[in-house]
């Protein structure tokens, strides 16, 4: 399908008047500090807002100006973090915050090139942040914005694609309402979020439907197109909660990844799912437990976890050792039980531990 960019225009009064009418009641809507719109964006990436409120309340709560972020230990931020995913947004948003300290006086930059330069932040949060904090004319372009530009205007370019992008960004910035870039950006992400949804919208009840290219064409199922499917590994994960009266080891992961800074327990991880049986007599099992002797106590069902990239299948061994966890074999931190509560661990952990154990109350303190 063909059509002329220049010559795209969309009714931005009629997408307005729906924003005013539907639009939710969201507290980073509220209010023009670049920091607590900073936060709400950094948060809100690949996580729903009903899920992101919360955490948007905490980081504000504790972390009430940039400076207090900066000056927080990077532990403190991680287990604030906890359940969200994509941990790596945390750190980001730590090292910015330390960033905007030292370099802007702790003052949150206002200007576009500025706010783009900081660790974690895209061409979308750094247009969000400069049209919400400082009303700047730079359009957003997020998942919502491609779907309704792309059904709209009938668009079969990939959004994935690097001239999907280029054309989807440029596009949105002819739209764009100059004089109100804030409320146009707020306004066509709120559309595509509560109207123009990916699975069966309602499109009889749609402002533009006399417009719409792709309901027209029969295309609301295929559009938006993406060129690449995401492939993701398959691990397998046996992880060791090794007890010795009232303490237990963990590890702390220190190499890059989605787990960066947070903690798990001892691991031994296999190209496949492994019987129980198989697993004790792996060499990598016997190497961690140094002849160390032990009792199992429990074992879990394999659990299925699924991220973005992978697809973990883990499973948990509760092993006591009496009075010997100081001959396991790694460089593990030896802590009481109750302290566990206090470090921040990955999500497929705080489930198991929250959900399936009733033998070591790991997460009750």
């Amino acid at each position: 399908m063909t059509y002329l960019k220049d010559k795209l225009t969309l009714n931005n009064a009629q997408l307005l008047s729906w924003y005013r009418l539907n639009k939710r009641d969201l507290p980073w809507r509220n209010t023009n500090s670049a920091y607590h719109i900073w936060l709400s964006e950094i948060i809100l990436q690949q996580t729903r807002v009903a899920q992101g409120m919360d955490y948007y309340i905490k980081f504000i709560t504790h972390y009430p100006s940039v400076e207090s972020l900066a000056d927080a230990n990077e532990e403190d931020v991680l287990k604030d973090w906890q359940g969200l995913g994509y941990y790596s947004r945390a750190r980001n948003l730590h090292s910015a915050s330390k960033f905007v300290k030292e370099n802007h006086g702790g003052k949150f930059p206002s200007t576009y090139k500025e706010i783009r330069a900081l660790k974690g932040v895209g061409d979308y949060t750094a247009a969000a942040i400069a049209s919400f904090a400082f009303d700047l004319p730079f359009a957003v372009v997020d998942g919502n914005v491609y779907r309704v530009l792309s059904r709209l205007f009938g668009i079969e370019t990939p959004v994935d694609s690097t001239l999907g992008k280029k054309e989807f960004s440029q596009l949105a910035q002819q739209l764009l309402e100059k004089d109100n870039p804030a409320e146009h950006n707020q306004a066509i992400m709120e559309f595509g979020a509560l109207q123009c949804v990916p699975k069966n919208p309602n499109c009889t009840i749609c402002p533009f439907v006399d417009s719409c290219v792709a309901f027209k064409s029969n295309q609301i199922e295929i559009l938006p197109i993406k060129e690449k499917k995401l492939k993701q590994k398959k691990r397998y994960l046996n992880y060791l909660i090794i007890e010795s009266e009232d303490e237990l080891l963990i590890n702390k992961r220190d190499a890059k990844g989605i787990w960066q800074n947070l903690y798990d327990f001892p691991l031994v991880e296999t190209t496949k799912s492994t019987s129980n049986k198989s697993l004790l007599n792996t060499e990598s099992f016997k190497d961690l437990l140094n002849n160390t002797a032990y009792s199992v106590q429990a074992i879990s069902a394999e659990r299925k976890h699924i991220l973005s990239h992978q697809i973990l299948f883990a499973k948990f061994y509760h092993l006591s050792v009496g009075s010997k966890i100081s001959t396991i074999n790694g460089n593990f931190e030896r802590i009481k039980k109750t302290e566990l509560h206090e470090k921040p661990i990955p999500k497929l952990i705080e489930n198991y531990l929250n959900e399936e154990t009733n033998l070591l109350s790991l997460l009750s303190a």
